[in-house]
């Protein structure tokens, strides 16, 4: 049975002191309340071990945002997934837009970084999803496929359904446009046709595939109320707990 999750992704934003602060002040949020989805934070790696230490990890997941492709060596500054497992994270998030994008990662890289994650016992959140020119000349079909085929269709089935997936249409990303929950609900259901194609039903409807562009407290519930739409990655809505509770609590 596939998961609700609300999921933020902080991205290079809050320094060590004010990260933390936001984490206790969601944790204190949570407490006592009966969830009907999963909580995720996607804190930058400075971040993991002081956050996960803080809070109450059975009630708010934390993730980092990447992970090397590499398992460990001379690689300055990259961060390993066995590295982010050690801090107590059990999430990574991976093949977001802005890395494909301003750090040029290919799907051959984020083949290597999901079987790492994997490895490690973490889950990936894996991003997918179209830039404008694609949606406007109808390609974000062929687009969204190929990028789950080329970094994720290696995976045997009882790998792959240790993966979360995040559609995102690039041109809704911190853009305040949102693809309508029509658009949503569409995407996700061609996502999941492609998923059973290859792994079958029950893979496919276990799957979580959560929305991810410009999602907010006033149409978070509509988003979510789709068959197919099973939570949110959040990004600006996800630095204040005042813009992140109601999001969590539109299910």
């Amino acid at each position: 049975m596939r998961k609700n999750i609300v999921a933020g992704n902080w991205k290079m934003n809050k320094n060590l002191q004010e990260g933390l602060t936001l984490a206790k002040e969601l944790d204190a949020a949570l407490k006592g309340k009966t969830l009907k989805c999963d909580v995720v934070i996607g804190t930058p790696f400075i971040h993991l071990a002081s956050v996960a230490s803080a809070i109450d990890t059975k009630k708010i997941g934390v993730a980092a945002q990447n992970c090397a492709d590499k398992a460990s060596g001379a690689y300055t500054g990259e961060v390993s997934a066995e590295m982010i497992a050690s801090t107590d994270a059990k999430y990574v998030i991976l093949g977001h837009s802005e890395r494909r994008a301003y750090y040029h990662e290919t799907p051959e890289i984020l083949k290597e970084k999901v079987l790492l994650a994997l490895a490690n016992g973490l889950t990936p959140i894996f991003c997918i999803g179209e830039v404008l020119a694609e949606r406007e000349a109808e390609k974000h079909f062929d687009v969204v496929k190929s990028q789950v085929e080329a970094s994720l269709f290696n995976l045997s089935a009882e790998d792959f359904g240790k993966i979360i997936l995040a559609y995102e249409p690039v041109w809704a990303i911190g853009t305040g446009k949102t693809a309508t929950a029509a658009q949503a609900q569409e995407m996700h259901a061609f996502i999941r046709k492609t998923l059973a194609a290859k792994y079958g039903e029950k893979v496919a409807n276990d799957t979580s595939i959560l929305y991810g562009g410009s999602a907010n407290a006033s149409n978070a519930k509509e988003l979510f109320s789709n068959p197919d739409v099973d939570g949110g990655l959040i990004g600006g809505a996800a630095l204040g707990v005042d813009k992140f509770l109601p999001i969590i609590e539109a299910f």
